[in-house]
Parts: structure tokens; C-alpha cells; sequence
């Protein structure tokens, strides 16, 4: 047989065997072309301009490749194993480690380059809609078409080359290490099989769980009062972040033994067919995967919190520009004010217009504080008379807070109790009583979310007449301009835009904070789910490739055990349990990980948590399921060809 001949055969074998490599290998590279053609298309200006997404294309586009690569490199390690019998007999009938090398890079490389050569085209068929969705998620008005990027495609080739050429480099090393023995035990000897579950393990098990079970608690603490320092809150995220991360490598490398051998035990060892195939065939080969189950768990886990982060801020996009501005235009100028509302007179456009006057003074919190926080027991407090608040009437020695954000609370909770304000030459004891969910002016002008105090208006005409002029205080009064009627509002918005108001500290516009905000959170979204989507493909691959080669392993079990009378369905419900324990022990980890994440600090990112969250962890287990059912569908294959 010629080597023509050998190399042919060879790669309509692997072609059969690996086409979910071949299927991967094409997303890929379709992915990361459709991902770089955005770079260099000029609808993408738009966006450039206001949220760097030059930037944020480039540095995705970075870790897109970085992802790649892990997957590629892995699965040809994968395959290189399973070929070694292969590779062990063409050295045995005379060919050498060089010409066996040079058959397989000739086969590789034309499996490789051949896939690279759809991705490609897939990948520029289906730019287009990438551009769509992208436009659609930003709000940009752009014709979203189909270009070839020649920049793209240069980019792409040379990326995919350097990361074949790696791959030929790790297959010579890998040919050049092994003996010919040892190659006829490549596959029989990646996998651990102990028997026994020592003491460690038990150990290391319940460890892992203690550790992982701290780390949520930690999490559920992270925010609620309990660290306000900066460097505390920074050592609780790394202890956070080390104790699940070490938890759950302990708890894929003792727990699950150590779990599966408590049942094992209960039925004192009358295992059904279907236990034999699922629970002791998962204790013996989860230990030796355990790293590569932690680390596609943990970047499952960020992928998946993440995700859900930017679609929190996405979704709560228009609520939050609503709290963020709370009227439809912030203008904290009486005089710009009525430059605004004399053309929107003239336009004939109707609107409300409110006005509130407002000041800064120092204020000691110090009593009302549920943590000592020496910095706020002297700060500059915005504070507003009742006259100005509908609803809320306060007693001359008393206040109320208002005007806080979720985020903000999270590091400031306050009690009723005494506080000082002091103006210039007098001071002014208070009673602070209750904080009211309520917005009343922009946050931009009272620090980003720090309270604002309502007191009675006696009590504000005298702190205005001793104000402190060292106190800073740029904005004295506050006109917020609702328009009656939304379908004139963008006519309004472009007036207020046409006056350049925005250029002036504290001017705003409720639409363009909300456009601003959903094309600055979609973009991120759009990157985060790219990134998210490839790396879910590319783990669920991996762990596919996994199952084949156990599959392999394991077919002359199933031959004695069909043997032995147990019927296909038998064996396949046995299969079916595997697979949910080796698919669904590392979603289930990953999305209680990423649970715990978001839950800490979803509220810094928007409004709402339970929607967005839900659907972004739904989706993300529909598609993970499909490798699922593609490896019950494999081993249903391998139990048909037993007999």
C-alpha cells in the first residue's frame, strides 16, 4: 500500500470517527472570522466613536483565539492517544518515527485546512446576520451587508496556521517521546481506575464541600453591611474566589467518590445494571478528569455570570435610565432651563416642568450608620425642604433620606438616630427617622446615589442663611422637564440636543442615558455572548471526546454484559444515568456557582435579577444538553456493534 493510498484511508476514517472535531473545528473558524470581519466593517463606526468598540472587538477577538486554541490543542492530545496503537504498528512493520509524523501532519493538515476553508466561507455567509443581530441588540440605524473582508481573512489564516502549527509541534514530541510499547497503552492508561476510596479521600471530600458551601456564605455577606472597607471587601473577594474554586476541584477529586461510594455501601453491593454503567464508572474517572472538570466548571461559572450580568444591565436598561435621570431632562440652570422650554413653546410641545432648590451641608452620620465609618462622620449631604417633596411632610426636627440607589445601600445602611448638620456658625441636631424609596432628583447631582436628606422648610430657610461657602456646592437649584406627550419626545430630545445642553456638567437627557447605556451594555452582551457561546461549544466537545474514548474503553463490558442476557435498552438506561451524571454534575456546579456570583452584586449592574438571570441559564443548558444527548446517542452505536 502506497503512502497516497494509507494518508486517504486514514482521513476517511478520521473524517468518520472525529466529525464533531471536523463540526468544532469549522465553528471555530467561522466564528472567528464572522467575529473579525466586524472589526473591519465601517458600519461599525458608529459604535467605535462613543464605547470603544475598536477596543473591546480587539481584546474579545484576543481571548476568542485563546479559547481556540485550549479546545484544539486538547483534542488533538485526545486523538494522538487513541491513534497510538496505530502509530505503534506502523513503526513495527518498518516505518520510521519521521515518515510516520509526516503521514499524519499530510493527513491533519488537509483534515484542518480543508474545515478551515468552510469556516470561512460559513463565516462570511453568516457575517451578515451577526452585523444584524449586533445593530439590533446597540440600537445602531445601519443597512447591516455582506462584505468580504480581505483584512479578516488574512487575520484569520494566519491565526489558525500558528495554531496548526503548534499542534504539529506537540504531535512530533508526542511521536519522538513514545516508545513502541507504550504506544499500544496510551488509551488503557489515561484513566484512573482505584478501587478503594482511602481516608484522603474522604477528607478531601467533605473539604470540598465545606469550602464551596463558605464560599457561597461569604457571597451572600459580601454586600450586606458586614465589610466596607475597600481592602476587606477586596481579601473576602480572593478568599471568595480561592475557596470555590479549591472546593471544587476537591469536590470532582473526593466528594463524588466518596458521595457515590456512601450509595454503593447502602445497597451492599447488589448494584442494579444501570448503576454499574452510571454511578461506579463515574467514581472511578472523575478523579483523574478533576482538573479539567474544575477548570471548564469555573469558566463555565464566568461565562455564565457574566452573561447574566450584562443582560441584568440590558434589561433594566430604560428602568434604570429612569432612576439615573428622573425626569426626562435634567437641567440644573434656571436660565438654560428656560432657554429649553421657550423652543419646545415655540414647537408647541407640552410638557411638566418641576424645580427644586437644593444645597450641600456637612453632615455627621456617625450615630445613624449600622458600621463605624470615620470619613462620614463630617461629609457634604445634599439637602432639600419638604415644600419641594409631594407625600412627604417632615417635623421641624426630624429628616428623611430619599434618592438612594440599590447600590449604595449595599455599603451604607442606615438606622434612625441622631444627626448633626452644621453651617457656617451654627449647628443643627436632627432626628433622622425612616429612608423612603423615592426618586427625586438625578444622581449625578447628589454623588452617584448617596441619600438626599428632606428636612423641614424653617429648618432649611436657616441652614441657607448659614451656609458654609467652603462646602462644596455647584448646583443651587434643580429643573427637571417631563414631556406630556411620549410621541414627542425625540423631537424634544433633538432640541435639547441642538442646544448642546449635555456638554454641561449635570445636564441630561433621560433617552440618550438610556441609549447610551443599552448600546454600551449590548455591546458588551453581544461580546460576552460570543465569547460564551464558543467556549460552550468548544467544553462540550471536550467533554464528548471524553466519553468517546471511555466508550472505547468500556465496549468489551458491554460485549460480556449482552453476553451475560441484558438487553440494549438494559444498557442504554445505564448510559443514559452516565450521562446525566458526567454532563450535568459540572452544569449544575457552574450554574450554582454563577448564581451565587450574580446574586452578590447584581444590583451594581441594573434593576431586575430573576428574568434575565433565568433565561440566560436556560438557554445556556438547552445547548449544553445536545453534547449530552450526542454521547447517549454514540453509545447506543457502540452497545448495537458489542454483539
Amino acid at each position: 500500500m502506497s503512502f497516497k493510498s494509507l494518508i486517504f484511508r486514514n482521513l476517511l476514517k478520521n473524517i468518520k470517527n472525529y466529525y464533531l472535531y471536523v463540526f468544532a473545528l469549522i465553528f471555530s473558524v467561522s466564528l472567528y472570522f464572522a467575529f473579525v470581519t466586524l472589526q473591519f466593517d465601517p458600519a461599525m463606526d458608529a459604535a467605535e466613536g462613543s464605547i470603544k468598540g475598536a477596543a473591546a472587538m480587539k481584546a474579545a477577538s484576543v481571548m476568542l483565539i485563546a479559547i481556540v486554541m485550549v479546545f484544539l490543542v486538547y483534542a488533538n492530545t485526545l486523538f494522538i492517544k487513541r491513534r497510538g496503537k496505530e502509530i505503534g504498528l506502523f513503526q513495527l512493520v518498518g516505518i520510521s518515527k519521521g515518515k510516520t509524523f509526516w503521514i499524519l501532519s499530510v493527513e491533519n493538515m488537509i483534515l484542518y485546512f480543508g474545515s478551515m476553508i468552510i469556516g470561512i466561507f460559513l463565516g462570511f455567509v453568516s457575517s451578515k446576520l451577526v452585523m444584524m443581530i449586533l445593530m439590533k441588540i446597540i440600537g445602531i440605524e445601519e443597512v447591516a451587508k455582506l462584505r468580504f473582508s480581505i483584512e479578516a481573512l488574512v487575520q484569520t489564516v494566519i491565526v489558525f496556521a500558528a495554531i496548526y502549527i503548534v499542534i504539529m509541534a506537540l504531535n512530533a514530541l508526542f511521536i519522538k517521546r513514545q516508545q513502541i510499547l507504550s504506544l499500544f497503552h496510551t488509551t488503557s492508561t489515561s484513566e484512573e481506575r482505584r478501587r478503594k476510596v482511602s481516608a484522603l479521600e474522604v477528607i478531601m471530600g467533605i473539604l470540598g464541600l465545606g469550602l464551596i458551601i463558605f464560599g457561597y456564605y461569604l457571597s451572600t455577606k459580601l454586600f450586606d453591611g458586614d465589610f466596607t472597607m475597600m481592602e476587606q471587601m477586596f481579601m473576602v473577594m480572593l478568599v471568595i474566589l480561592a475557596s470555590v474554586i479549591i472546593g471544587t476541584y476537591f469536590f470532582y477529586k473526593g466528594s463524588i467518590r466518596f458521595i457515590f461510594n456512601l450509595i454503593r455501601k447502602k445497597d451492599n453491593g447488589y448494584l442494579s445494571v444501570n448503576k454499574v454503567l452510571s454511578l461506579s464508572s463515574i467514581m472511578f474517572r472523575m478523579r483523574s478528569n478533576s482538573v479539567l472538570l474544575t477548570v471548564i466548571t469555573a469558566v463555565s461559572a464566568l461565562a455564565l455570570g457574566l452573561l447574566s450580568l450584562t443582560y441584568i444591565s440590558y434589561y433594566s436598561a430604560e428602568k434604570g435610565a429612569g432612576e439615573t435621570v428622573v425626569n426626562d431632562f435634567s437641567i440644573p440652570n434656571v436660565e438654560h432651563a428656560k432657554q429649553f422650554t421657550d423652543l419646545l413653546d415655540a414647537k408647541k410641545i407640552g410638557y411638566s416642568r418641576t424645580e427644586i432648590e437644593l444645597m450641600s451641608v456637612n453632615t455627621d452620620l456617625a450615630n445613624v450608620l449600622t458600621v463605624e465609618e470615620e470619613e462620614l462622620t463630617k461629609t457634604p449631604m445634599t439637602v432639600v425642604s419638604d415644600r419641594f417633596v409631594k407625600d412627604i411632610d417632615v417635623p421641624e426636627n426630624e429628616s428623611v433620606f430619599v434618592n438612594s440607589n440599590s447600590a449604595m445601600q449595599a455599603f451604607f445602611t442606615f438606622k434612625p438616630g441622631p444627626i448633626t448638620m452644621s453651617g457656617k456658625t451654627k449647628m443643627f441636631e436632627l432626628n433622622f427617622i425612616k429612608y423612603e424609596d423615592k426618586r427625586l432628583l438625578p444622581l449625578r447631582l447628589t454623588g452617584g446615589g448617596f441619600p438626599v436628606a428632606i428636612v423641614d422648610d424653617a429648618v432649611y430657610q436657616q441652614l441657607a442663611a448659614d451656609i458654609d461657602p467652603e462646602v462644596f456646592n455647584e448646583f443651587s437649584v434643580y429643573v427637571g422637564i417631563d414631556i406630556d406627550k411620549r410621541s414627542e419626545l425625540k423631537e424634544a430630545n433633538q432640541i435639547f440636543n441642538e442646544l448642546d445642553l449635555g456638554q454641561y456638567a449635570g445636564y441630561e437627557s433621560q433617552l440618550d442615558v438610556f441609549t447610551a447605556q443599552k448600546m454600551n451594555m449590548g455591546f458588551m452582551m453581544f461580546i460576552v455572548g460570543f465569547l460564551g457561546l464558543t467556549f460552550l461549544i468548544t467544553s462540550g466537545c471536550i467533554l464528548y471526546f471524553k466519553q468517546m474514548d471511555e466508550g472505547e474503553e468500556e465496549k468489551g463490558s458491554y460485549t460480556i454484559l449482552r453476553k451475560l442476557g441484558f438487553t440494549k435498552t438494559d444498557l442504554l438506561n445505564g448510559i443514559k444515568a452516565k450521562q446525566l451524571f458526567n454532563f450535568g454534575i459540572p452544569l449544575i456546579v457552574g450554574l450554582c456557582h454563577s448564581y451565587f456570583a450574580v446574586k452578590s452584586g447584581w444590583f451594581f449592574f441594573g434593576t431586575e435579577l430573576w428574568t434575565p438571570m433565568i433565561i440566560v441559564m436556560v438557554f445556556y443548558t438547552l445547548l449544553y444538553s445536545i453534547f449530552g444527548i450526542l454521547s447517549v446517542m454514540y453509545y447506543k452505536k457502540l452497545i448495537k456493534e458489542a454483539l
